[in-house]
């Protein structure tokens, strides 16, 4: 998200552009090819939006997960994205899950609104122990793209000599403000989940809008959204048995535009039930991101602040976000033996 637009000889003249430009950015991002689709710094918090071969990825019967996203504060109305997810295991090689998301961007009351269910088929396994394995996931779904047209603005409202003002009526003439399509999407994981040893891999690979669903806010109504592909993994480094490491890698590939993010957390042992964890991740080209969190039983807590380096973020003077997670993880009284799944609980 790199806009060239952001200059102007007035206040009221740069407020003006800010909004109305970021929303047709918004609008026709799926014409150029663009990412459209949300991300998070801390990504494997919310599965399903990651990869739908991590649905039930966790040691226990079910997993409550939400984030909370908020950016571009300094630029216009903050992007705001929270999303909320629930999967669940069973016994039969098969794990359930569903979620919601919905990304409030910028002015025009845009929303960007997606719901899917999950189904993960866990039955390859092999290896010592059988804790070697490969998860394959499938999600189906919809997209709902809506904005609010009271909230927008038009040039036909702009008087060059009083400026702007909102009360000036518009001849512009918008034929849809809402559009709903279906959506699939499909994934595989790998990860080493053998206990005891010093390095445990973890890998993924997924598509997002396989369906390829149409972009009805295009000038010609039938472009379509472009596939959002990625790539993930890492490793987990137990230096000891209080204390690991885990590096982690973050690709993906959408239309013309690439993310690339790296990063490690370290994990302590503070108690029985308690692990504190700290690290850091860097997402090229855009901004440094900090995490610290814990986990205290079944529950984890984590928060990330992204410190932008990208050009909009010194033209505008900042525009750091901060994101917050919370999760829990819901056990049997009575525990069976534990398989140690190392994917990275950011």
């Amino acid at each position: 998200m790199k806009p060239d637009y952001l200059y102007s000889k007035t206040t009221t003249m740069r407020n003006f552009f800010k909004v109305t430009c970021m929303c047709l950015a918004l609008c026709v991002a799926g014409i150029a090819k663009a990412q459209v689709d949300p991300h998070f710094s801390q990504y494997y918090v919310y599965p399903a939006w990651l990869n739908p071969a991590l649905t039930g990825a966790f040691d226990g019967q079910y997993r409550i997960a939400g984030v909370y996203r908020n950016q571009w504060g300094n630029v216009t109305v903050p992007f705001t994205t929270p999303g909320i997810s629930a999967d669940f295991t069973t016994n039969k090689n098969i794990n359930l899950g569903i979620s919601i998301l919905d990304q409030t961007a910028g002015g025009g009351g845009y929303h960007y609104t997606t719901a899917y269910a999950n189904v993960a088929y866990t039955g390859v396994k092999f290896g010592p122990g059988y804790t070697k394995r490969i998860v394959f996931g499938i999600q189906a779904g919809m997209i709902q793209r809506k904005f609010d047209r009271s909230q927008l603005s038009f040039g036909d409202q702009w008087n060059p000599v009083t400026g702007y003002n909102p009360g000036n009526p518009s001849a512009e003439v918008l034929s849809r403000t809402r559009a709903t399509a279906f959506d699939a999407g499909a994934g595989i994981m790998y990860f080493d989940a053998q206990p005891g040893k010093k390095a445990n891999i973890f890998a993924g690979f997924s598509v997002s809008h396989l369906t390829r669903p149409e972009d009805q806010f295009s000038a010609s109504g039938t472009a379509r959204i472009p596939m959002r592909l990625t790539g993930h993994g890492g490793i987990r480094l137990a230096l000891s048995e209080v204390f690991s490491i885990t590096p982690n890698l973050l690709y993906l590939k959408q239309g013309s535009a690439q993310e690339k993010m790296a990063g490690a957390y370290a994990s302590l042992k503070a108690a029985p039930e308690l692990d504190l964890m700290i690290g850091a991740n860097y997402r090229f080209e855009d901004a440094f991101s900090p995490f610290i969190g814990f986990t205290y039983k079944g529950m984890a807590i984590g928060a990330s602040y992204d410190i932008n380096t990208s050009d909009l973020g010194k033209m505008a003077k900042g525009s750091n976000s901060f994101e917050i997670s919370l999760s829990f993880i819901g056990r049997k009284s009575t525990k069976t033996p534990e398989i140690e799944f190392v994917c990275p609980r950011l």
